[in-house]
């Protein structure tokens, strides 16, 4: 008898690999401990990355609902982005995973060395 995998392991795989894209993970941090929305140019600040990787970020954040984009009140070309719901729901989850790379970093210090150059 043949058994079929359960479709929710292909959307799990689908969701780490958008978090482990180039600053996915530090947009939906700051994004979480802002109070309030960020424009782009503050964004691209406080993670210190191109325009380029943030848009494309911010973009594939968007279109799987994990940040929203609305238009700022000033400026019709202006756009402030901010956190989902869904997203802040996976806040404690992403904590824990940090704290658990943390919490091994020094018990196992050769595993988990990244660079980041």
């Amino acid at each position: 008898m043949e058994k079929k995998c359960n479709p929710t392991y292909g959307r799990v795989d689908e969701l780490l690999s958008l978090l482990t894209k180039s600053k996915s993970l530090h947009m939906l941090m700051v994004l979480d401990r802002k109070k309030n929305p960020a424009r782009f140019s503050e964004l691209k600040k406080l993670v210190d990355s191109s325009s380029t990787t943030v848009a494309r970020r911010l973009n594939e954040l968007e279109t799987h609902g994990l940040v929203s984009r609305t238009q700022t009140p000033s400026s019709e070309h202006g756009f402030e982005y901010s956190i989902t719901e869904d997203a802040k729901s996976l806040s404690p989850i992403l904590q824990s995973l940090f704290e658990w790379v943390d919490e091994r970093s020094f018990s196992h210090p050769n595993e988990f060395i990244l660079n980041y150059s």
